[in-house]
């Protein structure tokens, strides 16, 4: 389906029942080279956990999902005719997004068992994004266009996830090294769509609910923490941030979410996030791990949430992880070894 003069989306029913689509500047129009068997049966479900008021998802099937295999294997790679079987059976393409073979919430998701405390079906979607063909790569080295049409992906998804009555709020995030726990190489991210607002996002709503923090921030710090921007998206340094260079990317103008972005925002915001990365990776001179997360409003709060990407990395110097102890992960009072005013001059000054 061309959905405009430079975007092109392709939808693939895979054998057992999922969704790929295939987006890029030119339409898709590869024939279908070698397809995976089908996935194992979805079955997850949310239980109560009383004393966080929060749910928790299970999912057992998840424990037979791909673990680093070799490149040669990668289920992420395009297939090329008479070649292994993957996820994406073409001999090409520029983005794929397809439905998580092993997904946390699934939209046929049944019934959760009765127990002692209120359990809930698992009602929602998983994707996984695939940025290149590329098996090796990053944000910060894809080609220009290539950036732009990322953002222009993630619109899309949001769009059509956000249609859906089950689904509350959509959170396409990046998992990138394998010191957070990757187990794909290629350059890869993933949208997870939940039937309700995660408690990690809840406290955002109510702050935005009061009016607009962000923007009030912005205003109040200037450029003093900034790292990378330009006429229509700035990155920063919070001056509050919990991770050693910790980073913010906004749109200067206010959005719910990059479905609302003109054509020269999507490209400005492309290219401050290719900036970020590329800084992450200069920093140390070695590919930062990290946790790339995006916020777009939660459904019924498209007036008031301010679309942004946090950036969470996991190197505290070249060769030292930042790891989440006791006082962070029992009472959630984060310790940060180094100012933030520090780390954005530091983010500023390397050379790219």
């Amino acid at each position: 389906m061309q959905s405009g003069a430079d975007f092109h989306k392709r939808t693939y029913m895979k054998p057992d029942g999922r969704k790929l689509y295939l987006y890029g500047r030119q339409p898709h129009e590869l024939p279908v080279t070698e397809e995976l068997e089908p996935g194992p049966v979805s079955t997850p479900h949310l239980r109560w956990h009383p004393l966080r008021g929060e749910w928790v998802a299970y999912a057992s099937h998840r424990q037979e999902r791909t673990f680093k295999p070799p490149a040669e294997f990668c289920p992420l790679c395009p297939v090329q005719p008479g070649g292994f079987p993957g996820e994406i059976p073409f001999a090409d393409f520029e983005i794929a997004v397809f439905e998580n073979r092993f997904p946390a919430f699934h939209p046929g998701a049944p019934e959760a068992p009765e127990l002692p405390i209120p359990t809930r079906p698992a009602k929602g979607q998983c994707e996984v994004v695939v940025y290149s063909s590329a098996h090796r790569g990053s944000v910060g080295e894809l080609p220009r266009e290539r950036r732009e049409l990322l953002v222009r992906v993630w619109a899309d998804r949001y769009r059509d996830l956000l249609a859906h009555d089950m689904v509350a709020f959509v959170m396409p995030f990046e998992n990138r090294g394998e010191e957070i726990g990757v187990t794909l190489h290629h350059p890869h991210g993933q949208i997870y769509a939940f039937p309700f607002v995660p408690p990690a996002v809840a406290p955002m709503v109510a702050a935005f609910r009061e009016g607009p923090v962000l923007s009030t921030l912005r205003e109040r710090i200037g450029d003093a923490y900034d790292v990378a921007g330009n006429a229509h998206a700035v990155a920063f340094v919070p001056p509050c941030a919990r991770f050693p260079s910790e980073v913010w990317l906004m749109p200067r103008a206010f959005h719910p979410g990059p479905w609302t972005f003109s054509d020269a925002e999507t490209l400005g915001f492309a290219d401050a996030l290719g900036e970020v990365v590329a800084r992450y990776d200069a920093l140390y001179g070695r590919p930062m791990p990290y946790l790339c997360i995006l916020y777009a409003a939660p459904k019924g709060e498209e007036d008031r949430f301010h679309f942004h990407i946090q950036f969470f990395p996991f190197l505290r110097t070249a060769e030292r992880l930042k790891y989440l102890a006791g006082c962070e992960q029992g009472a959630g009072t984060f310790l940060v070894d180094g100012l933030p005013e520090q780390m954005a001059a530091r983010l500023r000054e390397v050379t790219l």
